[in-house]
This record gives structure tokens, C-alpha cells and sequence, in this order.
């Protein structure tokens, strides 16, 4: 779906203002926040903006937060395989490709049929829609007769019920079926809002019941049967950028030509002593593949990262601006895709019930239908205050590592847009920060990156009242202003601009720093000025955000970066988001002392900034061992225990993993190591690397529309042409 189909099919009339329509104020806890209800076993295939969420057997029973959700809308939350009414058992089950999962089941003892009798593979493969074949051996020493039975549903749940309250929708839900039991097809339809699921059996049922297909298989001494089910999703994107280009399992295990592979093979090899970080920049590389989503924004065909699996496949702000400036060093695809369609998507209007503005940058894109009907204002959502000066850093890196004066260029109105947005409507009250305070009666209350109910408090635990103005925000717009004003002495050709904006970065980096810092505790930032303009005096993470803006006096940097080394922040695993003298600190808060892997690798980047690599490498290689411990994969954070409370960083309980700019954290360590930075179109390296990696070799790094090969061990390293 294109940023234009989604503007067409904003809801009319007029969205409902506040106090309008229904009260859906049950949906707004977030929804990563509800485990899941399918076991440590659940697996997740996906594909774009599509995914399949089931148990280890490949089920999905009814009543859980599983299920098959497309275009943010659940399109099976039944799909139960049963041999004479038994569910099966599983053997194994595991992720062959983030669109490929193959679950080996038996059967239990039943009348007349010994258990582990019978062999079954199931393997589900995302293309086009979910495909799924069912093969069945008989390994009794007789013929045996079987009742082969799926049993789908359907309850076309909008994404944002799924893990709260799901209505009813079955009084509106049409049952069509194939007489030959080729099909089943369940059809929803509400208030000009549509969705189907087509099931189609190869080979056709021998009956249908209810909604279940149902198959009589005589199955000889040694006999095998097998069963290809299809669901396409109607109206997906094509999906030929980011899925193998298949039609069956054949062609499917063959992978001839097949876009992810190629995608791989274009992204840098990576070479090391060190074979856990080996490890994890594959998994890295494997699951930036997974979360890649097309998008066409104009004539442009795109890719660009998902925020993370699996309730946040689709567009967000922060989450895939910081994602794409993360991975630049192993391509820039994504960072172009990001770029272009946040422009496509740029705020035009002010628009209460979005939270939107003109030329802010979204926070989130929703298309199931509780936003189609207005019910919801995903339609994109508004309320975030960083990403326009996110958007504005990320131009600015791509260009640095790309020279793509072109797309600078073209971008000269959004860019103007952003910085007037900053000054004017980011600036609530004209006091020179950037503040933020929902006016949606859906909208977050937070609206930074610690955007949970209370992930912005004082030391003592209370909220402080709105509007708020965040210490790394008013970092990011003055890292902004300086970057836009090197474009503006370069590919926007407008020095007398890029003064301006030097001398208004200055005077915020001043007044900045007479605000905001807090002698008390040894010296530390707040976490930022309340609505009545007293700091809010919690000690946080945020202060290395600072650090990577450059917005810290040089005299200030060696305390900051002593605050985050302590034992109050640094767990031994990851920076915390909050120290644990604070009162509200918790290992387990969401953001009130957990661990997140963006986070602290925003923080490496600031310690390298400023000169600190020791300490920016013992946090890098803390995060290495970490992933060690969890797949070669960061998540979307863990839990704030110290390292000395246990042998193994404690899992956050409901993180997403993979969460793209989790996954792209190591790409942070790596580049933090080698001192890997792009300058006058070359790519240079001021390694220091840590002992335990020992070499590092990159080869085929992109940059300047040419290919590198970089090699550093310890503070030796050179950079040269790709042969």
C-alpha cells in the first residue's frame, strides 16, 4: 500500500474530534504489553506487513493472540489441525527462514492407532499470502483410515483489539464454500470497511463442516498423503523486493533468484576473530531481511524497516528513522526508503483527533479497519515530538555516506517543513524547546521515546504534569539544526541559511545547558522541564543521547559518561533507562530500568563522540555477550537485574524480538570499534578494538556508490577499494 492509498482512505466524513465517537479508551494500554497465551514455543513466519503467529504444533486454538493478521487485521484466529479429533504432538518445530517455518508432529494414542504411528510435517511458507502443506506417512505395519480435519475461523479483529477485547463481529460475517470443498471463504463487512479470507484445499475437502475442511484418508502400510492449503491476501503490496518469488513448495526450496538472498549477498561480509560477533552480525543481517516492508512513495519503489515482530510490522517514526541510521554502514536502501516515505507522509494540516501538524513526521501507520472507520487516528498518528528532528539527522547521514545530492535536493520543502515545524508548533510555548502535549482523546500522553504511561517521571516517582519538554529532544534538534546547515552549505546551496541555523543551534546548546543540568547526585541532566518548567529530576539513560547529539560542553562529557559507567546505570549487561536510586526504578519497568539495545547504542555513540572508546567498548562488548545468550539477537530490551545477580541478562517478559533498531544496536558496536566514519567521500577507520574480537575485516562495505574493505585490530586498521 502506497502513502497516497492510505491518505485516499482516510475515514469520512471528518474524523471525530474530541470528546466525538466511541470510547475505545480500553484499547489504548500498548500491546506489547499482554504475554502471549501461546507458549515459549510460539513461532512467527512473516512477510511485509503480513504474519502468522501460532504454537509449536502450528495451531492455532481459539482465544489466544495468535493468528494470521494481514493489513492489521486478524484473518484466521482458528487453524487447528486434527487427526480423528486428536491434536497432534510436536517433535520439533523451528524457523527455516523468517517466511518459512516447519513444525514434525505424531499423533497421541487413540482408538485403534498406536501412538507415534503416524508422520506429519507441516511447512508454512508467507508469499502472496500463507501457503501451507500438510504431509502425512504411515509407519504402522497396516493400513490405517483417518479423519484429516482444519478447523479455520475467523473473527477479522482490528490489530489494536487482538490482545484486549475483540467485538463480535460474527452477525456480519458471511460463510461461502465451494461445493466441491475446494473452498472456504469467510467475508466481513461493516460501514464500507472489507476483508475476506479464501481457504483453498488441494486437494478438495471431502466435506465441509461449519467452517472446517475435512478430508477421509486411507492411508496403505507405508502410504503418504499430502494437502496444499492457500490464503492470499487481498490487495498486498507486491511483496517482490522482500519475498522469494515463488508459486509452490518446489520452487520454494529451490530459491532460484530469490530477492532475499539477493539482498543478502549485496549487504557487507563481515570477517572476524571473534566468532559470537560473526554470529550475531548474520542473525542481524537475517533479520533486517525479515522486517523489511515495500513501499511506493510517488514513482519511487522502496524498501524500508518495520519497527518489529509481531504487532509492529508496519511504519513508525523514531523506531525506523533510528533503525536506518544504524544500519547505513551495511547499505542504504533502508535509510532511502525511510526518508522518502516520511516525506510522502510529512504533516500538511492540523489535525487534532491525529495529533498532526504541518511538517511533522509521523509516529505510527495503521490500516485495519478501527482507523479506516475513524475509530482509531492511525491514519498516520501524529503524536511523537523527535522523529522531525530524527528525520532530519537521518537526511543528513545518508547524505554523508551517499553524497546523493539528487534526493537532498528534492527534499528541500520537507526539510524546510521540519525546522518550521521545530520552531513554531514543536515550540508549544516559544521558549526555545521542543515540548509535547496530546490533543487527540486517543493519543499518548508520552510522546518521546519513553512513550509508556509513566515512562517520564521525577526521581520520587510522581508524573509530572504536560506539557514536557525532553532533555534528548531538545539534543536532537540542535544536532539537527548543525546538520542541516552542513546541507546548506552543500547540496542545498544556501550559506546565509546555514549561519542561521549554526547560530540558533548555539544559542540552544547555551540556554540548554543552564536548564537542564542539575548539580545535585555528582552532576547529571533531567530527563527534562515539566509544563511548569522544573526539571524533572530523574536520572536516566537520556543523558547519552546527549552525548551523541554533541550538545554536552566538553567539561561536562567526563561526568556524563561517569554517571552512565555507574553502577546506578550501567547493569554490566546494557545502560538502564532509569538508576536505580530513583524510587521508581524497577528491573522490570518497561521504561524504569530496563535494558534497550537502541538505547545504549545511541549512548556508544556519544562515548565515542566524546573520546571515551574504553568505556564506549565495555558497554559494546556487554552487549555482545548478551546476544550471545539469546540466538545472536539483541531484543527489544531485558530486564534491569545487575550482572552480578545472575550469570545470563534476564529477559524482559514480553519484548519483541526480533525489534529492528534492537537488531540494529551491533551494527552500532561495530562501527564504534573501528571508528568507522565517512569523510569528504571517503570512508575512514580510528580503530579500537577490543582484545577479545582480535581482527575485524569488512568487506564490501558500500559508500559513495562504490564498495570498501576495511580491517582494523586493535588501534591498527586501513580502509581500501574493493577489488
Amino acid at each position: 500500500m502506497t502513502a497516497q492509498d492510505i491518505r485516499t482512505r482516510r475515514p469520512t466524513p471528518a474524523d471525530p474530534m474530541p470528546g466525538e465517537g466511541p470510547d475505545l479508551s480500553y484499547l489504548d494500554e500498548e500491546l506489547r504489553q499482554i504475554p502471549p497465551e501461546l507458549g515459549q514455543d510460539a513461532l512467527a513466519v512473516l512477510e511485509g506487513r503480513s504474519f502468522m503467529y501460532s504454537d509449536s504444533v502450528g495451531d492455532v486454538p481459539p482465544g489466544t493472540i495468535g493468528g494470521l493478521v494481514s493489513a492489521d487485521t486478524r484473518l484466521l484466529d482458528k487453524w487447528v489441525l486434527t487427526v480423528n479429533d486428536a491434536r497432534l504432538l510436536p517433535l520439533r518445530a523451528g524457523i527455516v527462514e523468517h517466511f518459512h517455518a516447519a513444525f514434525f508432529l505424531t499423533n497421541p494414542e487413540m482408538p485403534g492407532l498406536d501412538a507415534n504411528t503416524i508422520g506429519v510435517r507441516r511447512q508454512r511458507v508467507m508469499g502472496g499470502g500463507m501457503r501451507e502443506r500438510i504431509e502425512m506417512r504411515n509407519f504402522a505395519d497396516r493400513p490405517v483410515r483417518l479423519e484429516v480435519r482444519m478447523a479455520a475461523a475467523s473473527d477479522f479483529a482490528d490489530l489494536f483489539e487482538i490482545k484486549e477485547v475483540v467485538r463480535n463481529r460474527s452477525q456480519q460475517i458471511a460463510h461461502e464454500h465451494a461445493p466441491d470443498g475446494s473452498r472456504v471463504s469467510l467475508v466481513y463487512r461493516n460501514n464500507g470497511f472489507e476483508a475476506r479470507t479464501d481457504v483453498f484445499a488441494t486437494p478438495p475437502a471431502n466435506r465441509i463442516e461449519g467452517d472446517d475442511l475435512i478430508w477421509d484418508v486411507e492411508l496403505p502400510e507405508g502410504g503418504e498423503w499430502d494437502c496444499d492449503l492457500h490464503i492470499p491476501f487481498a490487495g498486498e503490496f507486491d511483496a517482490g523486493e522482500i519475498a522469494p518469488t515463488r508459486h509452490d513448495f518446489s520452487t520454494f526450496i529451490s530459491r532460484t533468484g530469490d530477492p532475499v538472498n539477493d539482498w543478502r549477498a549485496n549487504v557487507a561480509r563481515l570477517e572476524s576473530d571473534c566468532r559470537t560477533l560473526e554470529l550475531i552480525y548474520d542473525t542481524t543481517k537475517n533479520d533486517l531481511a525479515a522486517l523489511r516492508i515495500p513501499t511506493r512513495a510517488g514513482d519511487e519503489r522502496a524498501i524500508l524497516p518495520a519497527a518489529g515482530l509481531p504487532w509492529f510490522l508496519t511504519l513508525f517514526g523514531r523506531d525506523t528513522i533510528i533503525t536506518a541510521y544504524q544500519t547505513l554502514t551495511i547499505g542504504h536502501s533502508l535509510a532511502r526508503g525511510a526518508l522518502v516515505e516520511l516525506a510522502a507522509f510529512q504533516g500538511d494540516e492540523c489535525n487534532d483527533f491525529r495529533d498532526e501538524e504541518p511538517g511533522k513526521i509521523l509516529h505510527e501507520v495503521r490500516t485495519g479497519e478501527l482507523t479506516q472507520l475513524g475509530l482509531r487516528p492511525h491514519n498516520p498518528y501524529y503524536g511523537t515530538a523527535d522523529a522531525t528532528p530524527l528525520w532530519l539527522i537521518l537526511l543528513s547521514e545518508y547524505w554523508r555516506w551517499t553524497a546523493d545530492n539528487a534526493l537532498v535536493r528534492s527534499m528541500r520543502d520537507n526539510v524546510q517543513a521540519a525546522l518550521d515545524w521545530i520552531d513554531l508548533h514543536g515550540d508549544r510555548d516559544g521558549d526555545g524547546y521542543v515540548e509535547y502535549q496530546t490533543r487527540s482523546p486517543q493519543g499518548l500522553g508520552n510522546q518521546c521515546w519513553r512513550d509508556s504511561w509513566d515512562g517520564v517521571l521525577y526521581s520520587d516517582g510522581k508524573i509530572p504534569p504536560l506539557p514536557i519538554a525532553t532533555c534528548e529532544i531538545q539534543g536532537y534538534v540542535y544536532d539537527a539544526k548543525m546538520r542541516v546547515a552542513e546541507l546548506a552549505d552543500g547540496p542545498l546551496g544556501n550559506p546565509a541559511h546555514a549561519k542561521t541555523l549554526r547560530d540558533e543551534a548555539e544559542q540552544l546548546r547555551v540556554r540548554f545547558n543552564e536548564d537542564f543540568w542539575i548539580d545535585a547526585r555528582g552532576g547529571y541532566y533531567a530527563l527534562g522541564l515539566d509544563g511548569d518548567k522544573r526539571p524533572i529530576d530523574s536520572m536516566t539513560s537520556d543523558m547519552g543521547h546527549l552525548l551523541w547529539s554533541g550538545i554536552v560542553p566538553e567539561d561536562r562529557a567526563g561526568t556524563v559518561v561517569g554517571q552512565l559507567m555507574s553502577d546506578q546505570l550501567f547493569s554490566g549487561w546494557g545502560i538502564r533507562t532509569l538508576a536505580t536510586t530513583d524510587k521508581a526504578y524497577s528491573p522490570i519497568g518497561y521504561h524504569r530500568g530496563t535494558v534497550w539495545p537502541h538505547d545504549t547504542s545511541l549512548v556508544v555513540m556519544g562515548m565515542l563522540r566524546y573520546g571515551f572508546r574504553d568505556e564506549a567498548n565495555r558497554v559494546a562488548m556487554a552487549q555482545i555477550d548478551a546476544a550471545s545468550y539469546s540466538n545472536h539477537r539483541l531484543p527489544e530490551a531485558f530486564s534491569g537485574y545487575d550482572r552480578r545477580y545472575g550469570s545470563f541478562p534476564i529477559p524482559y517478559p514480553t519484548a519483541c524480538s526480533p525489534q529492528a533498531w534492537a537488531t540494529g544496536a551491533p551494527l552500532i558496536y561495530l562501527r564504534t570499534m573501528l571508528g568507522l566514519e565517512p569523510v569528504a567521500r571517503e570512508v575512514t577507520v580510528d580503530p579500537c578494538v577490543p582484545e577479545e574480537i582480535g581482527r575485524v575485516a569488512i568487506k564490501g562495505l558500500k559508500a559513495f556508490g562504490t564498495r570498501w574493505d576495511i580491517e582494523a585490530i586493535g588501534r591498527k586498521g586501513y580502509v581500501r577499494l574493493a577489488r
